[in-house]
């Protein structure tokens, strides 16, 4: 039990570091946050498949910290409140459910399959709080953009964040697959 526990802590710092690295590698960003990175989440997402939710969230965790050293904006608000929203939502949240992966691919199978549908189905969870996000939290930056004019502030936020999110989805869920393929043992229970 002890060895476990230690190779399964030694993994989730590996991928968290992993991880971080990844998140500087930045294909396309945003001008008021976000990025498509070059698959920051599979590390995480590959966490949950080897050594299941506990270890998935608890290493989304761990990142949402080091997310919040790097990467903290204050939200235009600047209550207790919006800034406790945005902790929850666009850091603790939104890493964390990225823990929950195996849970969403258990029922399939075939190992690519459950490996696209869990990825997807937790890189859509955090699109939602990032969504959720920037419609309570950051939509005073609608006006900052043209194309917004006129739209409300949730139909911003969908806009916005889908614009970088939905890309980061497709690429996350894409090397899953191709790791599954070609290297089936990461997305193997330990």
């Amino acid at each position: 039990m002890k060895r476990t526990n230690t190779r399964a802590m030694v993994e989730c710092a590996l991928m968290i570091a992993v991880g971080t690295v990844l998140a500087q590698i930045k294909i396309f960003t945003m001008p008021y946050g976000g990025s498509v990175t070059l698959v920051s989440m599979l590390p995480f997402i590959v966490v949950s498949y080897r050594h299941g939710v506990k270890w998935g969230l608890f290493t989304g965790f761990v990142n949402s910290l080091l997310q919040m050293l790097t990467n903290f904006y204050l939200p235009p608000a600047g209550t207790f409140a919006a800034v406790v929203a945005m902790i929850l939502l666009d850091y603790m949240l939104a890493f964390m459910c990225l823990g929950l992966a195996t849970v969403f691919a258990k029922p399939f199978k075939n190992n690519k399959i459950g490996a696209a549908v869990g990825t997807a189905v937790v890189c859509f969870m955090r699109f939602l709080c990032s969504f959720l996000s920037g419609a309570l939290l950051w939509g005073s930056y609608q006006s900052y953009y043209e194309w917004a004019t006129g739209l409300t502030v949730w139909e911003y936020s969908l806009i916005y964040n889908a614009s970088y999110m939905l890309p980061e989805m497709i690429i996350t869920a894409a090397a899953a697959v191709l790791i599954a393929s070609l290297a089936p043992f990461f997305f193997e229970k330990q």
